[in-house]
Order: structure tokens, then sequence, then C-alpha cells
């Protein structure tokens, strides 16, 4: 899998009579990885919608390779080009893992079409690729949290996207499995728009982030140049005090609350 570039300009979203996305400007050179940071409800999760089409935009355009994804691309073109990997696990009851990772491949065939030897390959490889060789007839439902999103992971790389999309994926994980999924998606070679809520993870695994506030872009660049302390103090309303990582020079985060110490007085 290779990655395309995507970029939004002055995309918007409206929920009823909000709007939660105000012209939204971002650019995802080919195979980078970026990410959107911001509390919640500051809407990440919303822009993210609007990329994969679950929910329209009402201004703006989003490009994937030259092509406007929102208006060019047939919903079944959109699905072979961006796959998702949304905050919760699934809950499917009674599907194998092989299953589940099967239907990454319904973009390309429809559901009704007929399988060959090459998505059978498919399916076997990105079982391999998330570490879950040998899993296939295990049931999903009784799989753990991290082994969910694995195979999560799976069925969306099986769509074989050049856009991965995550929304706050590490959710509900331990850390261990939250830095081996992203370390996982960081080497797959797509390009990669994330939703993630810890600001360390973002700093140790983005090449560019953008900080939503109020769901407008108050910040976007290296995480050198986005995770401030102005910047963190101004959008989450904390303390932040910056150092760098002892192992990869990147930028590391250590939190207070501003009142903490009249709290304990």
């Amino acid at each position: 899998m290779t990655g395309s570039p995507l970029g939004l300009t002055g995309v918007g979203v409206r929920l009823g009579v909000s709007r939660v996305v105000r012209d939204v400007t971002l650019d995802c050179p080919a195979g980078s990885f970026v990410g959107l940071l911001g509390p919640n409800g500051s809407g990440k999760s919303s822009l993210l919608r609007a990329v994969y089409r679950a929910l329209p935009a009402d201004t703006g355009t989003v490009l994937l390779d030259g092509r406007d994804l929102l208006r060019d691309l047939s919903a079944r073109e959109a699905a072979q080009r961006v796959a998702v990997l949304a905050q919760e696990p699934g809950h499917e009851v009674g599907f194998t893992v092989a299953e589940m990772v099967a239907a990454g491949r319904t973009p390309h065939h429809g559901a009704w079409g007929r399988w060959s030897g090459d998505d059978r390959t498919i399916v076997e490889r990105t079982i391999a690729t998330v570490g879950l060789s040998g899993h296939g007839h295990r049931r999903f439902d009784a799989l753990s949290g991290g082994e969910k999103q694995r195979v999560l992971l799976a069925r969306a790389l099986a769509q074989q996207p050049s856009v991965l999309i995550l929304d706050e994926p590490t959710n509900h994980l331990d850390i261990g499995t939250q830095l081996a999924l992203l370390a996982l998606v960081r080497g797959l070679g797509v390009t990669v728009l994330a939703a993630l809520h810890d600001l360390n993870l973002a700093a140790a695994y983005c090449d560019r982030l953008h900080l939503l506030h109020h769901g407008e872009t108050v910040a976007g660049g290296t995480p050198g140049e986005v995770l401030t302390p102005a910047a963190i103090a101004r959008v989450f309303g904390v303390t932040a005090h910056r150092i760098a990582h002892p192992e990869t020079g990147r930028p590391h985060l250590i939190f207070s609350h501003p009142s903490s110490r009249e709290d304990l007085s």
C-alpha cells in the first residue's frame, strides 16, 4: 500500500443549527501521519466524518490525488481509497476474525461479488500484518479490546486504501497496545489522518499536528511547533511543561492544573 496526498480547504460542518467545524484547511502529504488534537467537542470527529462522508460538509473541498473526494467519487470509489478505524470496537456477534476482515473487500466487488484467490490472499496478509496470524477462526466477540481493534484495522487495510482515517483509535486500550497500534499504523506507508486524545502519543507518532478549538484550527505544524505551553493553556486550560523525550528527542509534556497548588492548600 502507498499513500496519496489528501488536502482539505475551507471545510465546514453544520449539525442542525450549530456549526461544529469552521473553515478548516490542512494538507496531508502522501505517506504522512497527520494528527488532529483538541478537547472534547472541538470538532475533530465531525471533521473526520465529513472526510469519509458520514456527515455532509456544507462548505469547502476535500481533494484526494487532486480529485474532489466529496463530489467526484462515487461511494464505492471513495471506499476503495479511504478506510476508517473508528473510536469504539465493534460488537458483531458470531463472526470470525477472517469474516470480519473479509468485509473490507466489499468495496472492490460488491456485497454479492465473486471472491477470488487474490481476495483470500489479501485477507490472510492483512491478518498477519496486524499480528493475528492463525487467529482467523476465532470469534470476534470473544477477543480482547486490543485484539478487536487490530481486527478492525485489518478490515480497513483489506480495502487496500491510500488514506486511513483514525478516530481516537487508542481509546480504552492499555498503554502497550496503544504504542503497538500506532507504531504499526505509522509503518504502513499509507496517508493517515487521525484524531488523537493523548498529546504525548500524538507528539511521538505524528509528522504534523493541527490543534482544533471550537471547530477552528488554531495551530498547525510539526509537533514542536504546535505543542507549545501557550497553545495548550489556551485550548485545554492546563499548564504544560515541555521536555525532550530522552530516546527520540520529540516533545514530551508534563501537565498540571493552573490552580493545583491552591487546591492542595
